[in-house]
């Protein structure tokens, strides 16, 4: 390995020699002095002439130029307490490991010598995914290369070549891959064989990827053993489900793509769980019984490899079972416990086998209004429920098997901060293991002992701080300073209102950077009010949006509040919306409405509303439901009928049609065009799959025939969001709508 000096991380130095730095600036010079005293004044008039924000910088800002610095790539190294990051070397990049406790640096690699041993030219290092203890896979075009540590650095050899449209690429401690092309999946198993797991002609039954529209929490399908002898994954067959046209506006004449779109009350596709023996070649295909289009969630292997477990849930998504399932013939073995909700249950995560422990799990539920973890035996006995209050937990971090403890992340401060805690899983015991406010983020190393914590607050903008679990180490690594100084900022103020049943709503307001008590400002209100979706947090930047505090450089007040039916508050806050989408949140926004009003400062006859997906729902249910309210109104690839959107989410939180037509009725917003007052403009992408361009189209046709005025925007070629370079147009062409009937 390299000098132990060589890439480290100025932080670290710094935290290390700021005793010598500082005797030594004690002995400035009386000529330093001046100059010192000249820089402060030249700083005092730049401060005074701070910047505004370009809409390009409001826009995507944050995640570019004005992103806070943090660690590159960081990521621990299995089996040791080094942590791995990318950092600038003079030959382009380095990734470095830095040894916890001693803080001992090592260069590991360097650009230059992967380019040089893999034939590349990149000026950057591509992601370097860990295997195991001293050994990495990348990518290099078509091949994945395996690199084994030496005393002298990575030695590199060629893996495997894949085809070029190879994705969910899954790789074990064993060395076992799977991918999928298209429909189908595959598999080279550790001895290097090559199997063709899949083979299915029709592209819509799909192998080895996400279902369900990735609800429940599934983000994918395939699910090696932990021992390395098996693949399980999800097979879904969604040939039934009606097609739908996505158009392909690229060429000339335009192209229709048919896409599968179950809608609320229609046909659904249907999932099975297999698993493939590579040491026969022969697949089990699991047999949950039940109804075709029921949902399959929470797969698990046990860790002797003999059991599958899947969480099945209904249709209706009131009654889920716990089910155990033999691995090789497919049979269920038994019912482990079921759980029942009168609107809805929601599985979110897979259980966790304790380490060491062949009949002890974690299971995660919301049974008793927060979402706790529970210690069960595979027997379908509850041993304890291990965490509780009125806070829930937001992940498993990681796990110390010598202490018997699970690292996890919270609420228990406050909904508005998550924190980590050490969890004792026999005796549900707690303790705190960082001490600042703010929103953090753990990434836990192997055997438990240090945490990379990534956090940030209102002033703070991202720090990040390795700590051992026990409570009695913690090490800078690095400050990412404010990158926003240079800018002129507004003054955020939280809130906090009541909704009409005493629940607490928080909410930010954001003042206008000349603001003056005495004039009257124009106001935007800003909302999402969806589930899973929190919007007011403790993270920096304070505003949580710079085109928020651009608005308020151009002279607007700018509020945003989570009402009911919003994420992180426990399952009555969200539960609040069931049957009745929108009615509950128009309510809890329009007490920020009554509160804005209340301010001598806020012109009530000058408000705009804005919101995308939910938000774009939200927006339109306010201007057509609530009209007069706000004069103004963009709304964002919104939800017009909930009978077009999704069997999944729809039908959790409104049920069926057939079983609620009251409530589809009472929130189809082509029900209340004609009511529009002031002026709305809606916006959608031509290729939006999740809320399809239908939704808006006919609530245009709608105004057409009521003889109501609609503005009306599209994005060729974009999905359900404007990302890149293209959303600084769409937040122009916005911030232009607000000021043309907005301002004075």
């Amino acid at each position: 390995m390299a000098n132990p000096l060589q890439g480290i991380d100025i932080q670290v130095f710094i935290s290390i020699f700021r005793p010598s730095l500082a005797l030594r600036f004690m002995n400035i010079t009386k000529q330093a002095a001046l100059l010192l005293t000249a820089v402060v004044f030249v700083t005092t008039q730049a401060i005074a002439q701070k910047k505004q924000f370009t809409m390009a910088e409001a826009t995507n800002g944050l995640t570019t130029t004005l992103v806070p610095a943090g660690l590159k790539s960081a990521s621990w190294e299995p089996g040791t307490n080094k942590l791995y990051h990318v950092v600038k070397a003079p030959k382009g990049e380095a990734w470095v490991s830095v040894s916890f406790p001693s803080l001992k640096v090592d260069t590991a690699l360097k650009l230059e010598e992967l380019n040089s041993a893999l034939g590349r030219k990149d000026k950057t290092l591509p992601a370097l995914h860990w295997i195991s203890k001293g050994l990495v896979w990348v990518k290099n075009g078509d091949e994945l290369v395996q690199g084994l540590a030496t005393a002298g650095g990575f030695m590199w050899s060629k893996w495997v070549t894949l085809p070029k449209e190879a994705a969910n690429i899954t790789v074990d401690e064993y060395q076992n891959l799977a991918y999928t092309v298209e429909n189908n999946l595959y598999m080279i198993t550790r001895d290097r064989r090559e199997w063709t797991v899949t083979n299915d002609k029709d592209e819509h039954i799909i192998n080895g990827q996400s279902v369900h529209r990735n609800e429940f929490g599934i983000d994918g399908g395939i699910f090696l053993s932990p021992q390395g002898n098996y693949l399980a994954y999800y097979h879904m067959d969604e040939t039934m489900v009606a097609d739908y046209p996505i158009a392909d506006w690229s060429g000339a004449p335009a192209k229709a793509k048919n896409i599968k779109y179950p809608m609320a009350g229609g046909t659904s596709h249907q999932v099975k769980l297999h698993v493939f023996n590579p040491a026969t070649g022969n697949t089990t295909v699991i047999n949950t019984e039940g109804p075709a289009d029921q949902y399959l969630t929470c797969v698990t292997w046990s860790p002797d490899e003999r059991y599958v477990y899947i969480a099945i849930l209904n249709r209706e998504q009131d009654h889920l079972w716990l089910n155990q399932y033999n691995a090789q013939s497919g049979v269920l073995v038994k019912t482990l416990f079921e759980e029942t909700d009168p609107e809805y249950v929601e599985p979110l995560h897979p259980f966790k086998f304790l380490p060491g422990e062949k009949d002890k799990f974690i299971w995660w539920s919301q049974r008793d209004g927060y979402m706790h973890l529970y210690l069960y035996k595979t027997d379908g006995r509850l041993v304890k429920q291990l965490t509780k209050g009125e806070w829930v937990v937001n992940s498993i971090a990681g796990e110390n098997e010598t202490t018997k403890e699970l690292i996890i992340t919270g609420s228990k401060e406050s909904p508005l901060e998550e924190h980590m805690y050490a969890m004792n899983w026999n005796t549900g015991k707690l303790r705190r293991i960082d001490t600042e406010p703010g929103w953090h983020t753990a990434t836990v190393n192997k055997n438990g002992k240090y945490i990379l914590d990534v956090y940030s607050s209102g002033d703070v903008a991202k720090r990040s701080v390795v700590r051992s679990t026990d409570g009695n180490y913690a090490q800078l690594l690095k400050d990412a300073g404010d990158p926003l100084a240079a800018y002129e900022r507004p003054e955020v103020k939280s809130i906090t209102l009541k909704a009409d049943d005493g629940t607490p709503l928080y909410g930010r307001l954001i003042l206008p950077t000349d603001f003056n008590p005495n004039k009257k400002y124009p106001v935007i209100v800003y909302l999402y009010n969806g589930p899973h979706v929190q919007l007011v947090r403790n993270s920096f930047p304070a505003s949580r949006n710079l085109w928020y505090e651009y608005l308020a450089q151009h002279g607007y007040v700018v509020f945003t509040m989570d009402g009911r039916g919003s994420g992180n508050r426990g399952l009555a806050f969200e539960q609040a919306i069931f049957g009745k989408l929108g009615t509950v949140e128009m309510r809890d926004q329009l007490k920020g409405v009554e509160y804005l009003k209340s301010l001598p400062y806020v012109d009530g006859n000058r408000m705009g509303v804005h919101g995308w997906s939910y938000g774009g729902f939200m927006t339109t249910s306010l201007m057509l439901r609530q009209p007069g309210v706000f004069k103004v109104g963009v709304a964002g690839g919104p939800v017009i009928n909930w009978m077009m959107y999704e069997v999944m989410y729809t039908e959790r939180y409104m049920d069926s049609p057939e079983r609620n037509k009251a409530g589809y009725d009472n929130n189809n917003l082509l029900n209340y065009v004609k009511n529009l007052q002031g002026k709305l403009l809606v916006i959608h992408g031509t290729d939006d799959d999740v809320v399809v361009w239908q939704h808006s189209i006919n609530l245009l046709r709608k105004a057409v025939e009521e003889g109501v005025q609609i503005d009306y925007s599209v994005y060729p070629g974009h999905p359900h969001n404007v990302r890149g370079k293209d959303r600084v147009h769409l937040m122009q062409k916005i911030t232009d709508y607000f000021d043309l009937y907005l301002k004075p």
